[in-house]
C-alpha cells in the first residue's frame, strides 16, 4: 500500500553548501498559506526577499489553514468507524483547486501529485477502519499530509524547479523522540542526515520549501513535533543550516505589548530577549512557544516576527537581550479560568514545613500551581490553580490538614474561583525601582482590586490575581501605565457654543505641544462631541478642527451612549467638557462623578442650582471623579482657587463681595452719561460680551449664581431663593419676546440715568455688586461704592471680588482680571482640564 507521505521528488539543481553562503530560514503558518491566492502573495514575497539579498533561502511551511485538524479528525473518524468519506473529499477537492489555479496547464503536474497523495491517504484511512493500520507512526503519517502538500503547492507558486526552487520533505533530515518534557531533536543524528541529504541531493539555486511539523523518530518511523511543530521545525532548521537569519510569517505585524483584542492601544514591540518571551508565551501570550525557542537560543540565532500582510513593517526581533526601551515592562497578558485557595490559621505561624505539606499534597493530586503568594505574617498561604482543578485541590490540602483543622489550628481551605493573572514582563524591570509602584497605581485609578501578589527575585515577572470581572479594565489601566501617558484622557465636549468652540481652537493650538512636553506628555484625546440634539463619537480620536463637521453628520443623542463611549475602558481617563448651561445636563454630573468620569463646566447650574444635587454632586467625587468648576465664577481667573487655598490652609471666610460679571463690568465702567446705556448694550452685545439675551445678564441671575457658588465653596449652603436680586430690566420688559426687548431697550435709559446722576453728585459711580456679610445675608444689586473701592478701579471686563478673612480682615485679598468673553472662560475651562491632568501626574 503506498505511502500518503512519501517525500516529494528532489530537483537538479547546485549542490547544498550550508555556511558557504547566506542563509535564511522563512517559516509560513497556515493563514500564509490557505489558497492559492495566498500562496501566490508568499511567492512575490519570497521574491522580493531573494531580490533584496543575495543567498539561500529555506520556507519552512504548515499545513494549510484548518488542514491539520481536518486530518486529525479522518483519523479518529476512520479508527472509530463512522463516516470519514465526506470530509476527505472537501479536504481533497480544496487542494485541487489550488493546484488548478497555480498549474493550470499541469507544467509541474500537481494536478496529478495531489491526486496521488489523496489516493494513497485514502487507502490509509480505509487501512485504519478495518485496523490494518493504527500504529502511532501511521497516525502521524496521516496528522502530517497537509505539510507535504503545502510545501508542494508553494514549490509550484514558486516555480518549481524551473525557478530555483526545490523541496524537502523534513523526515529526510530531521530526527526527533519523544520525552516527558515533550518531542527532542537529536541534534548530531539530524546534522549527520543533512550531511548525508546534502551529498546525495542537489540544492536549487534559489532554496527549498521544507515540510514543516513532520519528522522520523530514531528507529525511522513517522513521527510529529506536536502543536506549533512547524515553528519548532523552522528553529530546528535554523540551527541546523547555520542560518543568519529565521523569519517567523505570521498575520500580526510582530509581538505587541497586549492582546490588541483587549487593548486596543497594544502597540507592537521592536525586540524582546528570549526569557521576555518566555514569560509572555507561558502566560498565554501570542509569542512563539518555549519550546520552539529552544534551537535558536541554542544557536544564538535571532528570530525576527513579521507580517505577510503587511511585510513593510520591521516586525519583532527576539535574541538573547532586547534592544533598550522606553517602558521597563515589555508585555502584559491574562491567564484566565483561574481559582485562587487559600490555606489560613494562626497554626501556620512559624511552624516549619507547611507550604511543603500543602503543595505535597496539590502534586498528589496531580494539581498544577500558577501562582504562589504567602505575607511574612505566615497566618496564610495561597495559590493560584486552574479552576477545573479547584475542588480536587481544596480536597487534597483540606485532607493534608485534616487534623490541625479539627484542632481549630487552621481555619480552613478557601477557594475563591473567577480568577485571572495579570503578568508583567520585561527585562527592563530589573533593578528598576517604581515598576510595581506603577503597575498598582494603574489599577488603582482603575479601582480595580488585588487578590494576591507574585514576584520572583528575577524581578522579570510580577503577577497579580484579580477578579474575572476586572480582568479587562485591569489589563487596559496597566497597560496605560506603562505605554500611554499616565495623563491619557478620554474627553467629551458637550455643547460647541461660543465657549466650546474657544475651547476647541484652544485645544487644536495646543495638544502637539501638550505631548511633547516632557518625557511622557499629556495625551489629551477628544472622542466625543454632542449638542442639544446631535453627538459624534471617534474611536480613536477626534482632532478639533474637525468636530464640528463630524457633529453635523453625527447621530442622534444619547447622553447615556455618550458617557460610556467616553469612559473606554482602553484609557486610563475620561473627561466630560460641559459647555452647554443646561440645567438638565447638570444632572448627569453625580452619575458620571461617581463612574469615575471627571467633569469640567463653565455652567453655573451644578453649583448654585438644587441644593440636593448639589450634594449628590459633592458626595460622587469621592468615587474618583474630579469636577474642574472654576471657570463658573471667574471665567479665567483663580477665584474658587484662591478662596480654596485660604479655607484648606485653616483661614475662615467671613464676608465678600465684588463684581462677578464681566459683562456688567464692561457697562458700569463705560456708563459715564456720555453714551445711553441702551447704546451701550447693544454694543456688547455686537462684541459678544452679553449672552444671547441680554436679559440673561441684566437680570442679576447670573451674578446671584456665582455668588451662591462661593458662598457654598465657603461651608454656607445658599440657594438662589436666598439672595436678594435686584433686576436691571423693568417689569414691563422682562417677560416679553427677545425682538421685542430689544427694540424697547431705550426704556432702560431713563431709571439708570437717574441712578447715575444720583451717584455722580455724590462724587460716586456705579458698581453691580455681589455681596455676602458675616451674617450670611446675600444680595446682588446695583449700587455705589464708597471712596476707595477696588471695583471703582477696574478695566473694561475686569471681574474683582474681595475676600475678607480672619487672616485677610482690614486689608482683604483680592482677584481681579478679565472675566467676559468666550476666550477667556474657554482658558479658564482649559485650565481646569489641565488641572485634572496635573493632580493625575502630569508635569506643567
Amino acid at each position: 500500500m503506498p505511502s500518503p507521505l512519501a517525500p516529494p521528488r528532489t530537483d537538479p539543481g547546485q549542490p547544498l553548501a550550508p555556511g558557504l553562503k547566506s542563509v535564511h530560514v522563512h517559516k509560513f503558518g497556515g493563514s500564509s498559506l490557505a489558497d492559492a491566492a495566498h500562496n501566490q502573495r508568499v511567492a512575490a514575497l519570497l521574491d522580493e526577499m531573494d531580490a533584496a539579498a543575495s543567498g539561500l533561502q529555506f520556507v519552512v511551511v504548515s499545513a494549510m489553514h484548518g488542514v491539520t485538524d481536518t486530518l486529525i479528525a479522518l483519523a479518529d473518524a476512520s479508527i472509530a468507524g463512522t463516516d470519514w468519506k465526506p470530509a476527505f473529499m472537501a479536504l481533497r477537492q480544496r487542494h485541487l483547486d489550488a493546484a488548478d489555479v497555480l498549474d493550470s496547464g499541469s507544467a509541474h503536474g500537481l494536478h496529478e501529485w495531489l491526486e496521488a497523495r489523496f489516493a494513497a491517504l485514502g487507502d490509509t484511512l480505509t487501512a485504519m477502519a478495518s485496523g490494518q493500520a493504527r500504529s502511532e507512526a501511521d497516525i502521524a503519517g496521516v496528522h502530517g499530509l497537509g505539510e507535504v502538500c503545502s510545501a508542494r503547492v508553494l514549490q509550484v507558486a514558486l516555480g518549481g524547479a524551473d525557478a530555483g526552487w526545490g523541496c524537502l520533505d523534513a523526515r529526510e533530515v530531521l530526527v526527533a523522540n519523544p520525552g516527558e518534557l515533550g518531542v527532542t531533536v537529536d541534534w548530531e543524528a539530524s546534522q549527520s542526515r543533512l550531511a548525508q541529504w546534502s551529498e546525495r541531493e542537489q540544492q536549487c539555486s534559489r532554496g527549498r520549501v521544507i515540510t514543516g511539523f513532520i519528522a522520523r523518530d530514531g528507529e525511522g518511523a513517522n513521527t510529529t513535533l506536536g502543536r506549533n511543530g512547524s515553528d519548532y521545525s523552522a528553529a530546528a532548521f535554523g540551527r541546523l543550516l547555520h542560518a543568519n537569519e529565521l523569519t517567523i510569517w505570521t498575520d500580526v505585524d510582530g509581538v505587541l505589548s497586549a492582546d490588541p483584542r483587549l487593548v486596543p492601544d497594544a502597540v507592537c514591540l521592536d525586540s524582546m530577549s528570549y526569557a521576555e518571551a518566555n514569560e509572555l508565551s507561558y502566560f498565554g501570550a501570542s509569542v512563539l512557544h518555549p519550546r520552539t525557542m529552544a534551537p535558536a537560543l541554542q544557536a544564538g540565532l535571532a528570530i525576527r516576527i513579521r507580517n505577510t500582510r503587511n511585510p513593510a513593517a520591521p516586525g519583532t526581533v527576539i535574541s538573547l537581550e532586547s534592544a533598550a526601551a522606553a517602558s521597563p515592562v515589555k508585555g502584559l497578558s491574562l491567564v484566565e479560568r483561574m481559582a485562587l485557595l487559600e490555606l489560613s490559621g494562626a497554626g501556620l505561624i512559624g511552624v516549619p514545613g507547611t507550604a511543603e505539606r500543602m503543595f505535597a499534597a496539590l502534586h498528589a493530586a496531580s494539581v498544577s500551581v500558577t501562582m504562589i503568594s504567602q505575607g511574612s505574617s505566615e497566618h496564610s498561604i495561597c495559590c493560584v490553580v486552574r479552576e477545573a482543578q479547584a475542588a480536587q485541590a481544596r480536597e487534597a490540602v483540606a485532607s493534608a490538614f485534616a487534623d490541625a483543622i479539627e484542632e481549630g489550628l487552621v481555619a480552613g481551605v478557601e477557594v475563591t474561583p473567577g480568577i485571572v493573572i495579570l503578568a508583567a514582563v520585561g527585562d527592563g524591570m530589573v533593578g528598576s525601582p517604581g515598576v510595581a509602584a506603577r503597575l498598582f497605581d494603574g489599577l488603582a485609578k482603575a479601582r480595580v482590586n488585588i487578590r494576591a501578589i507574585a514576584q520572583g527575585a528575577s524581578e522579570r515577572n510580577i503577577s497579580v490575581a484579580l477578579d474575572a470581572a476586572d480582568a479587562v479594565r485591569g489589563l487596559r489601566a496597566v497597560h496605560s501605565a506603562f505605554w500611554l501617558s499616565p495623563q491619557t484622557l478620554s474627553i467629551g465636549l458637550i455643547g460647541p457654543g461660543k465657549v466650546g468652540r474657544a475651547l476647541l481652537g484652544q485645544l487644536s493650538d495646543s495638544l502637539q505641544r501638550l505631548a511633547g512636553e516632557g518625557q511622557r506628555g499629556i495625551d489629551l484625546r477628544l472622542r466625543a462631541i454632542a449638542n442639544s440634539r446631535r453627538m459624534s463619537l471617534a474611536p480613536r480620536n477626534l482632532p478639533p478642527q474637525q468636530a464640528l463637521e463630524a457633529l453635523e453628520a453625527g447621530e442622534a443623542l444619547d447622553l447615556d451612549a455618550f458617557a460610556h463611549h467616553v469612559r473606554a475602558s482602553h484609557l486610563p481617563h475620561a473627561l466630560i467638557v460641559d459647555c452647554s448651561g443646561s440645567d438638565a445636563i447638570a444632572d448627569y454630573y453625580p452619575h458620571w462623578l461617581a463612574a469615575g468620569i471627571h467633569v469640567v463646566t463653565p455652567s453655573k447650574h451644578a453649583g448654585s442650582g438644587d441644593l440636593a444635587r448639589y450634594q449628590a454632586i459633592r458626595a460622587a467625587t469621592r468615587h474618583g471623579g474630579r469636577f474642574g468648576y472654576e471657570a463658573t465664577v471667574g471665567a479665567g481667573l483663580p477665584v474658587i482657587v484662591t478662596l480654596r487655598n485660604q479655607l484648606d490652609t485653616g483661614d475662615e471666610l467671613t464676608a465678600f463681595e465684588g463684581v462677578l460679571s464681566g459683562t456688567l463690568a464692561w457697562l458700569f465702567n463705560r456708563f459715564d452719561g456720555s453714551v445711553p446705556f441702551s447704546a451701550l448694550v447693544r454694543e456688547a452685545r455686537e462684541l459678544g460680551y452679553t449672552e444671547p439675551d441680554p436679559r440673561d445678564d441684566l437680570s442679576g441671575i447670573d451674578v446671584a449664581r456665582k455668588l451662591v457658588i462661593l458662598a457654598r465653596e465657603a461651608g454656607r449652603m445658599l440657594s438662589l431663593e436666598d439672595v436678594e436680586i435686584e433686576n436691571l430690566v423693568p417689569p414691563p420688559l422682562q417677560d416679553v419676546p427677545l425682538e421685542e426687548f430689544l427694540a424697547r431697550l431705550e426704556e432702560l435709559d431713563t431709571p439708570l440715568q437717574a441712578r447715575l446722576d444720583d451717584a455722580l453728585a455724590g462724587g460716586g459711580a456705579l458698581r453691580y455688586l455681589a455681596r455676602m456679610d458675616r451674617d450670611g445675608r446675600a444680595s446682588v444689586a446695583l449700587v455705589v461704592p464708597p471712596a476707595g473701592h477696588a471695583s471703582l478701579y477696574t478695566r473694561l471686563t475686569d471681574n474683582l471680588i474681595q475676600f475678607h478673612t480672619r487672616r485677610y480682615t482690614d486689608n482683604p485679598l483680592v482677584v481681579q482680571g478679565p472675566g467676559a468673553g468666550p476666550e477667556v472662560t474657554a482658558a479658564g475651562v482649559f485650565g481646569d482640564v489641565l488641572a485634572i491632568a496635573q493632580a493625575l501626574g502630569a508635569r506643567l
